[in-house]
């Protein structure tokens, strides 16, 4: 009888669980259409709510306003969604299987690699397609994540967080003076810097179009091996002895958090701190569960990207400031607080 009622007892509180989390969801996912709403309606030239409901449901290709929203702001905001829920979910990832809360495409040298490929592809291969960039950058941020990685397993105390992050700092350094170096050198310097400020202007709709598919693999993938990155998270003896393939799972993150960072810096920039905020945020509402924390992190990262975006373009407009700059502003803050609350021994 004491079996029973316990198992009950658990079902009841799983079932609570669950429906908070669908509550959650749906909270946030309409939070996210409403942010949309807004900066489509917002910026250089105001357009009335209405205007932006019936350009999307009957488009008039002869009013100005449905134009400005189908040619420049939806593609604009939808990008802004998509690099932030790529951003947000790579964070969560390498913050699972690293067992490092300092985690971040920026912090950690996968921002800066994807630059390098991406300053090689402005250079070299002028003609390459979007697709071939999107590759590029995938391949420049592992480059960037495992000299990161490989500089911070050198030392002889271990790679602690605080390490890792100074690692990342050195590796990124390094990478951003090569690929300014070869910019002002092959004179693309001015399309550099607006790339490591971040930006998502002169994005369309092809553009989605190639990179969509790509970006839903591999967030598909993340939620797929959600559960065994919890079980990574809390250490690699308790995951081997559950049963969990410990190698196979750490490729595949690490192929879902590079092609989520590459494609995201091909698409915004050089944009960090957004897979810090958000899967610290969600983490602190929902527990360290990442069948939660990774689709509720995509959300929140994709609201506080189309929220920057919308900041960056009505806070000095009609001119724009980087998307970068402006999540800096939280992002700074936030890691310095995170830092010193898992400060260790240099």
């Amino acid at each position: 009888m004491e079996t029973l009622a316990a198992n009950v007892q658990k079902s009841s509180l799983a079932g609570e669980k669950k429906f908070s989390f669908l509550l959650l969801l749906i909270l946030m996912l309409l939070l996210l259409i409403g942010v949309l709403v807004l900066a489509m309606a917002l910026g250089a030239k105001k357009i009335p709510f209405a205007d932006v409901f019936m350009s999307i449901i009957a488009f008039d290709d002869k009013a100005s306003t449905h134009q400005v929203i189908q040619s420049i702001r939806l593609p604009r905001v939808l990008a802004a969604m998509a690099t932030g829920a790529g951003f947000a979910v790579s964070g969560a990832i390498i913050q699972g299987i690293s067992r490092n809360p300092l985690a971040d495409s920026g912090i950690l040298g996968l921002n800066a690699g994807a630059g390098v490929t991406l300053v090689i592809a402005m250079v070299f291969l002028p003609t390459i397609s979007f697709t071939g960039t999107l590759w590029l950058c995938i391949l420049g941020a592992g480059l960037g994540a495992g000299l990161v990685f490989s500089v911070g397993l050198l030392s002889k105390r271990g790679m602690t967080p605080i390490r890792l992050v100074l690692a990342g700092a050195a590796i990124s350094a390094m990478l951003t003076a090569l690929s300014e170096g070869i910019s002002i050198f092959f004179s693309v310097a001015q399309q550099v810097a607006f790339w490591y400020g971040g930006g998502l202007s002169g994005i369309s709709m092809a553009h989605l179009q190639q990179m969509l598919p790509w970006m839903l693999l591999a967030l598909l993938l993340a939620i797929v091996i959600s559960k065994s990155i919890t079980i990574l998270s809390v250490g690699d003896e308790t995951a081997e002895g559950l049963g969990v393939n410990i190698k196979l799972i750490k490729n595949l993150s690490l192929l879902a958090a590079f092609m989520l960072a590459g494609i995201s810096c091909a698409l915004a920039g050089s944009v960090s701190f957004v897979g810090l905020i958000a899967p610290h945020l969600v983490r602190y509402i929902v527990g360290v569960d990442y069948r939660y924390i990774i689709p509720l992190s995509a959300i929140l990262g994709a609201t506080l990207v189309v929220l920057a975006d919308l900041v960056a373009r009505i806070v000095n407009a009609p001119y724009e400031i980087p998307v970068g700059a402006v999540i800096a502003v939280i992002g700074v803050p936030f890691f310095l607080y995170l830092a010193r609350k898992e400060r260790r021994e240099l």
